[in-house]
């Protein structure tokens, strides 16, 4: 005979309207007084109990269960809306591009307590021919933050994006540096235009173009002190850049480089030239104290500063405009250094790196081989058996 079930045990009827069956448990009343009903469903009576007893087993473990209708897109949405506080613009707009762009249209719709590792996977493999290595961790990296979030939320059991590598995707613009000759050729394009201390400045020192489009006048010294004793040559501090803060990337990244001659004597004549500018602006003129800015007074925007650098080298003999970028500058720059003998040690402090080997790992095309002491004694070794 049949027994009944005990009062609270739940029930299972058919539910005429979503033509499923519904299997019920009561687990007692809430905080306020409300009754606590969790449920399952299936076309079948067994799959309705099964997805009760799945719910319940959550229930014991503590986790709340999301609901049936919660995907990867309302996550990465909330986390975009919540989870990126006191986060710079710049950054915001980078990690909303790549959400929008590439997470959401990919793996929105999936559930998230559906999605597994293999469905991260295929994702991932899927945009390895059309995205960097870089770009295939920014996505890797916004999808795990905003699983961990909705885990932090008890949406889902576990997070199965931190269980997923990242692969290698398609080779990003290789970088590279000027000769000699062609360096000769850019400086002698720029010269006299409106981005020719900019050139000069960034070749020359191997400031970054963060750094320059926010180096001040008053952190620029043209004259030294040449009656003084110990002598302080002309220099730039090296102090700020654009980013969030502006402070400069590194704290060694803080430097005061001595200006070449050729330096002076080109931001010399940018003064004039500004004070030019500041004049035909009138009241329309914006005062930052910056060194470069635009026609009236503004900060330079970084897609100004590629537009009007590719335009200033058009003519460069044997440089391609196009192929060229104002961060490749100081990618020169220490090439030319390491070209002329430079010790490693000089260039790491030069460009502002925490250590040698920051500059190696970046610049690892430009640097040539120091080590030749080895070689140096082999020879004379030999030379001297022959």
């Amino acid at each position: 005979m049949t027994t009944r079930r005990s009062r609270g045990d739940g029930g299972l009827h058919w539910h005429e309207g979503r033509q499923r069956w519904i299997a019920t448990a009561s687990l007692g009343f809430d905080a306020a007084g409300r009754r606590v009903v969790k449920r399952g469903s299936g076309r079948t009576k067994t799959e309705a109990k099964r997805k009760l007893k799945a719910v319940l087993r959550d229930h014991e473990d503590g986790l709340a269960i999301a609901p049936s209708d919660y995907t990867v897109a309302h996550a990465v949405n909330e986390w975009l809306a919540f989870g990126l506080a006191g986060r710079d613009v710049a950054t915001l707009k980078a990690v909303q591009s790549l959400c929008r762009t590439h997470v959401i249209p990919s793996l929105g719709a999936r559930r998230v307590r559906d999605l597994s590792a293999d469905d991260v996977d295929k994702w991932l493999a899927g945009k390895t021919g059309s995205c960097s290595t870089r770009t295939l961790q920014g996505l890797h990296s916004c999808l795990n933050r905003a699983i961990k979030r909705a885990m932090a939320r008890d949406k889902v059991k576990r997070n199965v994006v931190a269980l997923c590598s990242v692969p290698r995707g398609r080779p990003g613009r290789p970088s590279k540096a000027l000769t000699f000759v062609q360096a000769e050729a850019v400086l002698a394009a720029s010269a006299g235009g409106r981005m020719d201390a900019y050139v000069l400045l960034s070749l020359l020192t191997g400031a970054r173009t963060e750094e320059l489009r926010a180096l001040m006048w008053d952190h620029v010294d043209l004259v030294g002190t040449p009656d003084v004793v110990p002598l302080v040559p002309p220099y730039m501090a090296v102090w700020r850049s654009v980013r969030s803060g502006g402070d400069t990337k590194t704290r060694k990244s803080r430097r005061t480089l001595a200006l070449p001659q050729r330096c002076v004597d080109v931001l010399k004549s940018h003064q004039v030239d500004q004070a030019r500018d500041r004049t035909a602006a009138g009241e329309h003129w914006h005062e930052h104290g910056l060194v470069f800015t635009s026609k009236v007074g503004t900060p330079l925007d970084p897609s100004h500063v590629r537009r009007d650098f590719r335009a200033a080298i058009l003519g460069a003999v044997g440089v391609d405009a196009e192929d060229w970028t104002p961060r490749e500058l100081r990618h020169s720059f220490v090439s030319l250094l390491s070209d002329n003998g430079v010790p490693l040690e000089e260039i790491s402090r030069l460009v502002g790196h925490s250590s040698t080997a920051v500059t190696e790992l970046v610049y690892r095309k430009q640097i040539r081989p120091v080590l030749q002491a080895g070689a140096t004694v082999m020879d004379r070794i030999f030379d001297h058996e022959a």
